[in-house]
């Protein structure tokens, strides 16, 4: 068990890079068993959940081992095995690996996956999907066993733009005979990523990005070597931290567009952006400005992983603000770490009014999920005096080092074991 350490109050200046996106790079791990070569995944971070996702490939009779940040999986064999409770609780996109074993093996044993408490995630959206693809597919005592030798092509409408459900269906109809349609695709880029990566592997899925996404089944795929994409919500948390602590930033190894819905807000909360190319800098010199609604929403909208961020920005604000949860009903459990540090929060169902106040003060704080553990820590950064930051590993799901990040722009962290 590990701890981080932060002496706040000092501002953060100089440059970062950002690291490969974890919601990019899990499906397109899961993607892998669609060819049974070798495919390379370069400048893969090591994190958490990818060791999650590993561990279920090589359950599977995958091989999967890292040279340096270069991933290199290969399934040429794959075994039917159930991937059970010990394998998916500590990882909600385990789910999606089902699209990709269907679409290899024509069937699939899996758990309920698990992941971060933020909300019930229903994954009626995924099952649907497959059904609609002729799956046949019962829930035995707690396992989703999916039949699919009977599957076939078919026009998908989605009740909600999912993420996972998505890229499951794109990985389903990439080996399947004729042309899958998903109708009311989610649009975020990390779909555009997968699609771009089953295309590299000799697969055609086209109209990734828009909300109707076409993938026209082959007969085989081949192996490849591919770089995702960077990770938008590092790079919204990095832009997020500055602008709560003070500070002048040069964020690189972005894809702007990608972070519009934030970059965007946080102009209107006071910082002064500037792009160039794959890089962002961001300067604050003053406590941030409230933002008078904040809501969240599917991509191309404000996104749901930065709203803990955000809150814990907008706790020093000049004034109120208010934040609307959209997607996760139990997102705003962490505001109660943020209250021990003299944030003014009230919550009500899914609505937070932030009341900010001039300064937050250290605490002994506890991280219960990932995206609420990475508020926790921008809090520490800002606020006066010393916190103690536990429930690291869940931090360690999504950011690869994060003491390290802000540590080399200015910041007093540093990890230490309990």
């Amino acid at each position: 068990m590990q701890k981080l350490i932060i002496d706040g109050g000092l501002p953060l200046n100089g440059e970062t890079e950002i690291q490969t996106a974890k919601n990019a790079a899990l499906p397109i791990i899961a993607a892998c068993i669609l060819t049974d070569e070798p495919v390379t995944i370069e400048n893969c971070p090591h994190l958490n959940d990818i060791d999650a996702m590993l561990n279920i490939m090589r359950h599977l009779g995958c091989t999967a081992e890292f040279f340096g940040d270069n991933l290199t999986v290969c399934c040429r064999d794959v075994a039917l095995n159930v991937i059970n409770s010990d394998l998916t609780g500590k990882l909600r996109s385990s789910i999606f690996i089902l699209g990709s074993i269907l679409s290899r093996c024509r069937r699939a044993y899996i758990s309920h996956p698990g992941g971060c408490e933020i909300g019930l995630r229903p994954i009626d959206l995924h099952i649907s999907g497959l059904k609609g693809l002729s799956v046949k597919i019962v829930d035995d005592c707690g396992v989703i066993c999916c039949d699919g030798t009977d599957m076939k092509s078919g026009v998908i409408n989605l009740d909600f733009a999912s993420v996972g459900a998505t890229e499951n269906l794109m990985m389903a109809g990439a080996l399947l005979d004729g042309e899958t349609v998903i109708v009311n695709a989610a649009r975020e880029p990390e779909i555009v990523d997968l699609a771009e990566f089953i295309n590299a592997m000799g697969g055609d899925v086209r109209g990734a990005g828009g909300s109707v996404i076409s993938i026209r089944g082959v007969k085989k795929l081949h192996g490849c070597a591919y770089t995702p994409m960077p990770d938008r919500i590092c790079a919204g948390t990095v832009l997020a931290a500055v602008n709560a602590t003070g500070g002048s930033v040069t964020v690189k190894n972005v894809v702007p567009d990608h972070i519009f819905g934030i970059t965007e807000r946080l102009k209107k909360a006071g910082a002064r952006l500037s792009v160039r190319g794959n890089a962002v800098r961001i300067t604050a010199d003053a406590r941030p400005r409230p933002i008078h609604k904040l809501e969240t929403n599917v991509y191309p909208a404000f996104p749901t992983d930065m709203q803990p961020q955000f809150c814990a920005m907008l706790a020093r604000a000049s004034g109120s603000s208010v934040i609307v949860e959209n997607l996760f009903e139990n997102r705003f459990g962490y505001t109660s770490e943020l209250v021990k540090m003299g944030a003014s929060i009230t919550v009500k169902d899914r609505i937070a009014v932030v009341n900010g106040v001039s300064s937050l003060h250290g605490a002994t704080l506890k991280a219960c999920d990932l995206r609420g553990g990475a508020a926790l820590v921008i809090a520490a950064l800002a606020a006066e005096g010393r916190s103690v930051v536990y429930g690291v590993e869940h931090i360690d799901r999504g950011y690869e080092c994060i003491e390290r990040t802000f540590a080399e722009l200015g910041g007093a962290i540093h990890r230490a074991e309990v």
